[in-house]
Parts: structure tokens; sequence; C-alpha cells
């Protein structure tokens, strides 16, 4: 009796099994590519789900509504056109995809959010790719549309307003797993802005004359990796955020800093460079149990400064590189810079190896009473070579008690390590 129940409900099992196949390929069946050369509008409300536009070369009209997952595919030559008011394209629906297109002509209301690509949150699983999309408000606005993917665009920014009445080339707000990558951002405020966001992945995107490249707000459990920052004031700004990876970024001639942190926690920044001469290439505010390892950080006015009680961070391994001010800490707390008997490379600390172990045989301390004195009366610089000042520095190296606190290094590398060579 059982077998023959069990046969039986093979046997429904195996219709089932057959009908869903069948349905899937009439489904596959019915999906179809569209030749168009004009009326976008009219074309995209005809299609079926899982339909491809194809766009021949030509201008067309926005605004563009979409409400259904197709792909609209385009080439050299194809611009969608708006009106100047609101945005370009609005994606209101899932697995939508937009490729080879020049997107031009959003509106310029920031209250409105204005922007060339406007993804919902309906648009859950968009895909964004190998656009061009230039002189919008905002380029690309991920309004919570859930893994979301921006990649291989050039987004060229507003350069005829004041920055603070520009858009960001692409931004996100409460879209978890949304990815932006191989972008190319140029002008208008920010590159990528994300605010009240997590779990978000930006990675190799080259940003460049901005404001800021990359500016997280509270936003958390993300990784920012691999992007370029050029020519910008701030590099990588992290600010109210938790558990965000900076890894194997590049600050290049950004004015301000390179990497800051402002209320940023448990913030782990590797293998990043900033170099060409920055205020300052790192700067730490209010922020704690961070790890910050193996970075070059070369030429700044200011290495690293620390401020407003920032404690408990693990700083090793890095390379300080012909700063003018290695160190900038005004405090009385000693702040321990070495790791399990590894500390950091200065390119100032003359100092001995005589055991040969790349470590220096002397701590080094890159700042001292007479720093704190100078940051502090910034008119006392000229007593730098008074006989007061001379006694006071060989009173400290004599007497190290002398010392009001400060940094530590007490494991100091001999030698920068070789991936971070300054050529």
């Amino acid at each position: 009796m059982w077998f023959r129940h069990n046969h039986k409900f093979k046997g429904v099992a195996g219709i089932i099994l057959a009908t869903l196949l069948f349905l899937g390929n009439c489904l596959e069946a019915i999906a179809k590519d569209i030749q168009i050369t004009e009326k976008l509008q009219s074309a995209v409300d005809g299609a079926d789900s899982g339909d491809r536009i194809f766009l021949s070369a030509g201008t067309y009209a926005g605004p563009l509504l979409i409400l259904k997952p197709i792909e609209i595919i385009g080439g050299r030559g194809v611009v969608i056109k708006g009106q100047g008011q609101g945005n370009v394209i609005t994606v209101k629906s899932s697995d939508v995809r937009l490729s080879g297109l020049t997107v031009t002509g959003s509106g310029l209301l920031l209250e409105t959010q204005d922007s060339g690509i406007f993804l919902s949150k309906e648009a859950t699983g968009a895909v964004v790719e190998d656009n061009m999309i230039v002189d919008n408000l905002i380029g690309v606005y991920i309004w919570g549309a859930k893994d979301a993917i921006v990649r291989n665009n050039i987004i060229r920014g507003r350069q005829d307003m004041r920055v603070n009445e520009r858009g960001n080339g692409v931004q996100v707000w409460n879209a978890p797993g949304a990815i932006v990558e191989g972008n190319d951002i140029q002008f208008g405020r920010d590159g990528i802005f994300v605010n009240t966001s997590k779990e978000n992945i930006f990675r190799n995107n080259n940003i460049h004359n901005v404001r800021f490249a990359v500016h997280y707000m509270y936003t958390n459990k993300s990784k920012v990796i691999n992007n370029i920052s050029t020519g910008n004031e701030i590099g990588f700004a992290i600010m109210f955020s938790t558990h965000v990876e900076i890894t194997g970024n590049r600050s290049i001639n950004d004015s301000k800093r390179g990497i800051l942190f402002n209320y940023a926690n448990r913030v782990k920044v590797l293998d990043n460079h900033v170099t060409g001469g920055p205020k300052k290439c790192i700067f730490i505010y209010n922020s704690n149990r961070n790890i910050i390892r193996d970075n070059l950080l070369a030429g700044c006015d200011v290495g690293v400064e620390f401020t407003a009680g920032s404690e408990n961070n693990d700083i090793s391994g890095n390379a300080f590189v012909g700063n003018r001010m290695q160190v900038k800490y005004v405090g009385t707390r000693w702040l321990e810079w070495s790791l399990e008997g590894r500390g950091n490379y200065w390119s100032d600390n003359t100092a001995f190896d005589m055991d040969g172990d790349g470590i220096a045989d002397n701590i080094y301390r890159p700042n001292d009473m007479t720093d704190q004195i100078l940051w502090r009366y910034p008119s006392a610089k000229l007593l730098m070579n008074s006989p007061a000042v001379l006694l006071l520095k060989w009173a400290q190296s004599a007497f190290p008690a002398l010392h009001p606190g400060g940094v530590v290094d007490s494991a100091p590398l001999m030698k920068i390590p070789q991936k971070m060579r300054v050529d």
C-alpha cells in the first residue's frame, strides 16, 4: 500500500515539475527584444516583464518612468535628455538594467533630490552600468534600493553652481547591500555620499575634483576598497559610523585631509596610501577602538592629528615619511603606537639597530613638550632657538619623566616596508 501511494506521489511530483519547466520555457519565449528609434516611454509602457529594449542612436526625451523589470540598452550616440525638472530616469521596479546610455538634463532642486537616474526603494537589484551620466544635479541616487549595483559609469557633475548647491556623483540612502564600483566620478559636490545605510561596498572608483571623494554618515558594516581620490579637499571622510573597512585606497594630492574620522569607532584602516601634501594625512576626532595599520602617510603638513579624547586605537606598521610634523597630539595621556613588538617607520628617526632585528634600539617620541607649547601658543616660535628651549629639549632627552604625555613608539621600524616605498 505504501509503495502504491509513494508511486502515486512520485507521479504527481513529476507532473508538477514538468508543468513548471513548461511555464518557465513559455515565460522565456514570451520575453523579447525590442528595437526602437523614438517614443521611448511608450515602448517602456508597452513592454512585458523581462523584455530588452535596444535603442538606436539619437536623443530620447525624458523624463522616463520604469515600472516593470526590463532592460534598456543603448550604445554610441544614445542620449536620454530630461527637461530640466525632476529626474531624467526614475526606476520603480526590481531587476531593471540600464546600460550604454548618456543621461543628462535633470532638475536642479536639492529639496526634491533631482537626479539623472533615481532608484527608488522598489528598485531592488537594479543594475546601472556602462553609462555616461553628465550635467545632472545628482548622478545616481540609490534611495532605499537594496542590492542595487552602480558600476563602470562615467559621472560628471555640475560645475556652474556653488559647491553647496551641487549634488553628489552617487548618493546612497538606506540601501543595504548596494554596490558602487568601477565608476569615474568628477565635479559636483561629493563623489560618493552615503547616509543611514549598512553593508555597502564601494570599490575601484576613481574620484577627482570634488569636495569629499567618499563621505560616510551613519553607515555601518561597510567596505571602502581600492578607490583613488585625486585633487579633492578630503579623500575619505568617515563620520558617525562603525565597523567600516577602509582598505587599499589612495589619496593623491587631496588638499585638506587624506582620511578623516569623526565619531567613527571600530574602523579598520589598512594598506592605504596618502601622498601629495594634504594638510593632514589622517585626522582623528573623538574616534575610538580603530585599527590603523600598514598605511603610507607621506608629504603632509601633519602625519596624524589626534584630538577630542580618541583612545584605544591600534596604530602600528605604518610609514610616516617626510611629513612636516609626524604627529600632533595635545594631551596628558601616554599613547603607545606599537603592537606585539612592531611599531611604525619614522623617516626622521635617527636610530641604531645594534642587534639587527629591524627594530630601533630606543623608543621614539614624535612629539615632546616643546611641540605642545608651540601648538598651544604659536607666537612661541620666536623662541625656538633660545637657550631656554634648547635646555628644555636637552632635559627631556636626559630625563624622559619630564615628558607630559604623548605618543610613544616603543618598537619603531628601521626600514620602510617594501610595498610602501616612495619613488
